[in-house]
């Protein structure tokens, strides 16, 4: 089973003369398979967190362990150009907009994320399964009659499922997920939340998602809150 485990991590930023906390020896632990939300005020530290365990940045202390089944990696402890290599082939991203390329379909938003995630030649074969993929995951997520449109054809619904769908191209051990509700009517976010949560099950990943959302909390498997970069749990007791 693959695990995160956010183990006293602690990240300050610059201010003139003295330093921020944004994160305060925050501690934090997820299972394949299970979600955990984090919710907060905003500038309370929320994407700080998701920053950090992604390795889009690096924290002042503290680990951030992910154990899959071929060993465990400090992605604290990456430089640079290991971490950017780790997060193209094992960290699926979800953003609050869809980053989409404005000019490829929503099978070819898909397909690009294998060419720069794998180390594999791209052969005759290995095109097919790359397109056999992303039409199986477009599919996953009920887009399969739109994989030849571009985002300007597509809602903003089916924006942020091209994006979940793009995230677990190159089959990524951890998910982390922004906002995903934020752009959307309640009816397309309970839509699009419904989808996540099946994925998430599915797909057996450790999932951190940050929400001002409160509608689906009870549906999350834990929930903390986090307020001037310290996280505590929402309730005291995961939520189920």
């Amino acid at each position: 089973m693959t695990t995160l485990t956010v183990d006293d991590v602690t990240l300050t930023y610059p201010d003139g003369s003295e330093r921020i906390t944004a994160l305060d020896s925050v501690n934090l632990r997820v299972d394949g398979g299970r979600i955990a939300a984090i919710t907060g005020p905003s500038g309370s530290g929320k994407s700080s967190l998701l920053a950090v365990t992604s390795t889009l940045l690096r924290p002042d202390s503290g680990r951030v362990l992910l154990e899959t089944c071929s060993g465990t990696v400090d992605l604290a402890g990456l430089n640079r150009r290991e971490a950017a290599t780790l997060r193209r082939e094992r960290i699926g991203m979800v953003f609050q907009q869809p980053n989409l390329i404005p000019a490829l379909t929503a099978a070819e938003q898909l397909e690009v994320m294998a060419h720069l995630g794998g180390r594999r030649s791209i052969t005759r074969r290995r095109s097919h399964e790359i397109r056999s993929r992303a039409r199986d995951l477009l599919d996953a997520v009920g887009l399969s009659a739109h994989e030849h449109k571009r985002p300007s054809q597509l809602s903003g619904g089916q924006r942020q499922r091209i994006d979940i769908a793009r995230a677990l191209m190159n089959d990524p051990a951890l998910l982390v997920i922004d906002e995903p509700t934020s752009a959307l009517d309640s009816e397309r976010g309970a839509a699009v939340m419904d989808l996540i949560l099946r994925i998430v099950r599915d797909h057996a990943a450790p999932t951190l998602l940050v929400t001002h959302d409160r509608a689906h909390l009870h549906r999350m498997d834990a929930v903390y809150r986090m307020v001037d970069g310290v996280l505590g749990t929402e309730t005291g007791e995961l939520v189920v």
